[in-house]
């Protein structure tokens, strides 16, 4: 057979010969319109951890639930999705992104409208669980289709950069849009709404969503399922608990010790299983790995601020439910501004710890700025000047962290990964609550206790007036939240010395990522 091309000069090489690397691959010219899916989707999980926070008294009213029961409304939801990422990652991998996408995506509008249609505490608290379970499908799904779908540099950086404004920004939204529904609507609405947003996004991943085929059989390690999921159950569960009932309690040290013991066979398993939940690989890599403790500090930090500072300005300011939320909406627009405008325009031409640690330093600053809060108002003095510091700081670390994550990553592995991610954050903001809420409320017992004391002394005997008792009770609170969010802007420290010691890699060069390079040298193996 001649070597000699139809028209007379040589032949080209064979298409088999030419590695599948360096033929670009044709971008989806749907991506777009599915990431705006995707970013829909995660919008909703992420601000359902908060949504309901400022329509809980309402709730708690209307269905006659006791003050020792009403944190289940948040932990039955952060408990089953915290729990139950790293299975929905791997289920992700074996059945299919986008399928397990959309069976999430049913699931939460089903456990949305059970939520809100509840005429019990029973019904509210299983139909919170019913979410968390159906969010960890849904979360780490949407993140691993956003990895498999964006692999040129510029346009991943965008994208990323979209989708870490969403999960550092989903909180606060959530604080905004829960105020606005309580007082307007109804305490309801805020299940109800999931609905018609489930709606619309079912039919957009319909529509736009492709999934990569797979090549590999993935399998499901049962063992390594039980392990990690109770691991993790056990330790948000715990950290729960110690809200309410101390770091101290029995029942609380037993749940971190076991969750602690459980995830340490879960390591040992994972070492040996011939099919491992979750590849040592995986967090092995030390740009990955740091990129999931980085996560899980700043997620710790920023989350007791929420708590703080809606407290603040709710029960000593006195702000309304709807101005308590759109009191955050300058530190949404920050995050907005540093993942998309900052990060995503910088990535592909610095390496991420240059975007992560002055990231954290300007959130550690922000956090700082917060510790000279006083009962007086001080929004613009103090607040909002905290706010755009933190907002921005957290645009700058979301969006390299999760891009660094997802990146060098094999396609099979992607939907566990991509749930470690979402475990960082999860878990995070679950030990955060707890530790800085717990740090809070033992200070300000402290301080009022102290002080009621002097008064009376001051008074010689004639008792304290009810005025004099109220402000020394606010400034209990605030002195609470003062030390509290002191910790969280060391705890933010520490996350920006994370990223500084640990992420060493490189800025991507030329357009494709090292995860697309992966997957396209493992189609060229094949």
């Amino acid at each position: 057979m001649s070597d000699a091309h139809p028209e007379g000069g040589p032949a080209p090489p064979p298409r088999a010969h030419t590695p599948s690397w360096a033929v670009p691959a044709k971008p989806d010219p749907r991506r777009w319109w599915g990431l705006v899916v995707i970013a829909i989707a995660q919008l909703m999980v992420v601000l359902d951890a908060t949504i309901v926070n400022i329509a809980l008294p309402s709730a708690q009213r209307d269905l006659g639930i006791s003050d020792a029961n009403r944190q289940w409304v948040i932990t039955a939801y952060t408990l089953a999705f915290g729990g139950l990422l790293l299975l929905g990652g791997r289920i992700a991998d074996l059945v299919g992104r986008k399928k397990t996408f959309m069976i999430g995506l049913v699931g939460f509008a089903v456990a949305s409208g059970l939520g809100g249609a509840a005429t019990g505490s029973g019904l509210l608290f299983g139909a919170r669980a019913l979410q968390g379970a159906f969010g960890a499908l849904l979360a780490p799904s949407a993140l691993s289709l956003l990895t498999t779908t964006f692999t040129i540099g510029k346009e991943r950086s965008k994208a990323f950069g979209i989708y870490g404004a969403i999960a550092g920004g989903g909180a606060a939204i959530g604080l905004i849009a829960g105020g606005l529904l309580t007082e307007y609507l109804d305490w309801r609405w805020c299940l109800y709404v999931n609905v018609p947003i489930a709606v619309i996004a079912f039919l957009g991943a319909a529509v736009f969503l492709r999934d990569k085929p797979e090549r590999d059989r993935v399998h499901l390690d049962l063992p390594g399922a039980v392990l990690g999921c109770g691991g993790l159950v056990a330790i948000v569960y715990g950290c729960s608990e110690a809200e309410p009932r101390g770091w101290g309690d029995g029942l609380v040290i037993g749940l971190l010790a076991g969750g602690a013991v459980l995830l340490a066979v879960f390591a040992w398993w994972q070492s040996r299983a011939p099919h491992p939940l979750l590849p040592l690989t995986v967090v092995r890599d030390r740009n990955r790995g740091g990129a999931f403790l980085t996560m899980a500090l700043a997620v710790i930090a920023m989350f007791g601020m929420f708590l703080f500072m809606t407290y603040y300005l709710q029960t000593v300011l006195g702000y309304s439910p709807v101005r308590t939320g759109l009191a955050f909406l300058p530190m949404v627009a920050a995050i907005v501004v540093g993942s998309t405008q900052i990060s995503a325009r910088l990535l592909h031409r610095i390496p991420p710890r240059f975007l992560m640690v002055p990231g954290a330093l300007l959130a550690a600053a922000g956090l700082f700025t917060l510790r000279y809060l006083t009962a007086e108002p001080a929004y613009v003095a103090h607040v909002l000047p905290a706010m755009l510091l933190v907002g921005l700081g957290m645009g700058l670390i979301f969006m390299p962290v999760m891009a660094t994550a997802t990146s060098g990553v094999a396609v099979h592995d992607s939907g566990v990964t991509s749930a470690t991610v979402n475990t960082a954050q999860q878990v995070g903001g679950s030990i955060g609550t707890a530790l800085l809420n717990t740090i809070a409320a033992s200070t300000s017992a402290v301080f009022i206790a102290d002080h009621l004391a002097d008064a009376a002394r001051k008074g010689g005997g004639l008792g304290l007036t009810p005025a004099v008792r109220d402000q020394i009770v606010k400034e209990g609170v605030v002195h609470g939240f003062n030390v509290a969010i002191g910790a969280a802007s060391a705890i933010m420290l520490l996350a920006a010395l994370t990223a500084g010691l640990l992420v060493n890699g490189r800025a991507p060069k030329g357009g494709r990522t090292p995860a697309a390079d992966d997957t396209e040298s493992a189609d060229a193996a094949v």
